[in-house]
Order: structure tokens, then C-alpha cells, then sequence
């Protein structure tokens, strides 16, 4: 009795804030991803090939034609997680504009996903660089400064960025972890600074929110918005044109956008799926003078009953692909459903036995991402090449 009574207060909270909270400084609301072409990207198709290879092998042409569907047509994002992956950068760009056709502008998905002692809580990805060795520093000269270059100067191309997944939210629930807290200062910063060089007109910054499961509870969102404003606020000191599109949330998770059942472990949270989530956190955003504007991830999404408790993150079983990039949604906050992490890429030696280290190639799973994908791909068959005329 006394978990729902704090449920309905702090409903009750949510609901004051909404209409007290005053509105981001107006300005143009142009949705980025309205009108455009997505780019695909050509790496991941190539690592799909083993997956349709194996249900070719298993006499499964209808799942290895789904599989076609995805690595030929399914706009996904590209990861650029070290100052040697900027070429990745270089390459969706080459390959964006041989997609392009026609009049339609391209849209490139990109993560810029390398600070210092990342992944400060979890340690399954951590990068390459270390603030006891310099690490801030080079993180803003040789991989921030050069990455603001390469996409700067493809102005014939749209950009929609994520920045730093995960990051933030240590800052907000993880303090209390002394590695987190210590990096927390950094995080600030170096997003901060990221926020401050990536300021063009084909450039759209979405700041990671984590998810639902994490950031999403009601005691949660003030102190969450309070961080991000912060981080925005350090930006604009750097360069007062600052400016973010909105947030990115679900990266590399298992939520539903709408879920189609309310798990147990999600009782009294107002952010029960993605959608609420957005719609919880967007009146405390606004209070903060940021966009309330969302992407979210729908690239794995974990079926019902598959979890025994919202903390269960790495290679959940079952899952499958989710609702496809751009698809309609219901919900205003919402700027695109979208895949940001590759499905078949390894959460880490963790949640299944024998799942390779974290980044590698899961074969089987991208399999199981297949088979229970909701709703069901649609199929890409082979062309029969024609034969000699008799």
C-alpha cells in the first residue's frame, strides 16, 4: 500500500510538472527524419551474409529471405567507438551518396561512443581511452575535433548523432559506484565539448538517455533532466549557438516501444515501455529549457516473459528485431522509431553460455532476432538470373 501511494504522488508530481513546466525557447521543430531516405549500412548486410548462409544450410528460405530484408533495406546506425574507427565515418558517407537517389536528402545514423573510462558501471565495453592517462584531452583533439570534421564537410548529407550511450545515466543512479563518480566530471565534459564542435546544419544531436528500466522511475526523471540541462548548459558556455535535437533512449536494451504486456517487475514505474518513458521525462526536460524530442531503439526488443527482472541486459532470450525504422507511432515526443544497435552483435560473455565478447559476432542470436521478429519481416528472394533464350 504504501509503494502505491507512492505511485499515485508521484503521478500526481509527473502531472503538476506537465503543466507547470514552461516551453523550450521557440524556434524551428523540424523533424529531421521526415522526407528522407536512411541510410543502410553495407557492413552489417555483409556480416548477415553468415546468417542467411545458415538458414540456407538449415533448407530455411523464408527466414534466410527475411534476413535478405535486413541487410539490403533496414537502416541501421554506425558505431565509431575509437579514434582508428573514424574511417567508419569516411565510408558511410562514400556509401550514403551512392544510395542517394533522386531528390530526397540522406540520413546517416552515427554514435559517437569513445570518452574516457567508459562504460564506468558495467565494464563489458570498455574503450580505448583513460583519464588518468590524458584520455579527456585526447578525446576532444584526435577523436571529437576530427569527427566534427568529417561530417561537417558532407553537407550534402543529414546526420542524426547519438552521443555517448549510457554515459549520463551513471551520473544520475551510479554515484555511489567511486569509478562512476569519478568519471562522472568527465563525462560532463567531454559530452559537453562534443555538443559544442558538433553544431552544423546537417548535424542532430540526440544525448543518450539510457531507458525506461533505468533512468524511467518517478524519483529518476527530475535528477536525470537536471543532469542533461547541466551538460547542455556547459555546452553553450563553449559555444553559445549550442544546441541538441533531443534524446536517444532503448540504445542496446530490450524494451518495447508500446508494450503489449506490462511485465510485473515493471509495478509502479510511470515508464512501464519507451513510449511512457518519453512521455514521463519530456515535462521535466522542458522545465530544463531542452527539446523533448526522442529516437528510440527498437533494433532488439525482448519478448514477453523473458526477463525475470528489468536489470537483465546482456543477450536476453528470447528476443527478436522490433518495429522497423520509421515506422508509425502515436506518440508527438517521438522524432523516429529507429535500429541503432546491430542486431547479432554480442552484448558481451554474459546472459547466454558460449556469447562471445562484447561487439562480436553472434550468429545464433541474430538467428533468434530473425525468427521472432514483431511484427514478422517481410521477405527478399533472390532474383532467378535468366537463361539462354532456347
Amino acid at each position: 500500500m504504501v509503494q502505491l501511494t507512492q505511485f499515485v504522488l508521484a503521478t500526481a508530481a509527473l502531472a503538476g510538472a506537465a503543466s507547470a513546466a514552461p516551453k523550450p525557447p521557440p524556434g524551428p521543430n523540424v523533424n529531421p527524419w521526415t522526407g528522407k531516405d536512411r541510410y543502410v549500412v553495407q557492413s552489417y548486410g555483409k556480416k548477415l551474409d553468415q546468417t542467411i548462409a545458415a538458414f540456407t544450410a538449415q533448407n530455411d528460405t523464408l527466414n534466410a529471405a527475411r534476413t535478405r530484408t535486413v541487410a539490403q533495406k533496414i537502416s541501421t546506425f554506425t558505431w565509431v567507438t575509437t579514434r582508428d574507427g573514424l574511417s567508419l565515418i569516411s565510408q558511410a558517407i562514400k556509401e550514403a551518396r551512392q544510395q542517394k537517389k533522386g531528390p530526397k536528402k540522406m540520413i546517416v545514423g552515427l554514435v559517437l561512443y569513445n570518452l574516457p573510462d567508459r562504460d564506468c558501471s558495467a565494464g563489458e565495453s570498455a574503450g580505448e581511452l583513460s583519464s588518468a592517462n590524458n584520455g579527456l584531452q585526447i578525446y576532444k583533439k584526435e577523436f571529437v575535433d576530427k569527427y566534427a570534421k568529417l561530417v561537417s564537410e558532407a553537407r550534402d548529407l543529414d546526420f542524426a548523432i547519438v552521443l555517448e550511450p549510457d554515459s549520463l545515466g551513471n551520473a544520475v543512479t551510479n554515484q555511489g559506484v567511486p569509478f562512476c563518480a569519478n568519471a562522472t566530471p568527465i563525462y560532463e565534459e567531454g559530452i559537453a565539448y562534443a555538443i559544442s564542435k558538433l553544431q552544423f546544419p546537417n548535424v542532430h544531436l540526440y544525448i543518450d538517455a539510457a531507458h525506461g528500466g533505468w533512468l524511467g522511475w518517478a524519483d529518476n526523471l527530475k535528477p536525470t533532466a537536471e543532469v542533461f540541462g547541466r551538460v547542455v548548459a556547459m555546452a553553450k558556455k563553449l559555444n553559445p549557438m549550442a544546441k541538441i535535437r533531443g534524446f536517444s533512449t532503448n540504445v542496446s536494451n530490450y524494451n518495447s516501444f508500446q508494450a503489449k504486456v506490462r511485465e510485473n517487475y515493471t509495478e509502479y514505474s510511470p515508464s512501464w515501455d519507451e513510449s511512457h518513458y518519453a512521455t514521463s521525462l519530456a515535462p521535466y526536460l522542458e522545465a530544463e529549457g531542452l527539446p523533448s524530442h526522442f529516437i528510440i531503439d527498437q533494433g532488439r526488443v525482448a519478448l514477453p516473459g523473458a526477463r525475470e527482472e528489468w536489470g537483465e541486459w546482456c543477450n536476453v532470450e528470447p528476443a527478436g528485431f522490433g518495429p522497423l525504422p520509421g515506422s508509425k507511432q502515436n506518440n508527438t515526443n517521438v522524432d523516429s522509431l529507429v535500429w541503432i544497435k546491430p542486431g547479432g552483435e554480442s552484448d558481451g560473455k554474459c546472459g547466454l553460455t558460449g556469447a562471445p565478447a562484447a561487439g562480436a559476432w553472434f550468429d545464433e542470436y541474430v538467428q533468434m532476432l530473425v525468427k521472432n521478429a514483431d511484427p514478422p519481416l517481410a521477405p527478399t528472394y533472390m532474383k532467378k538470373p535468366h537463361g539462354p533464350k532456347a
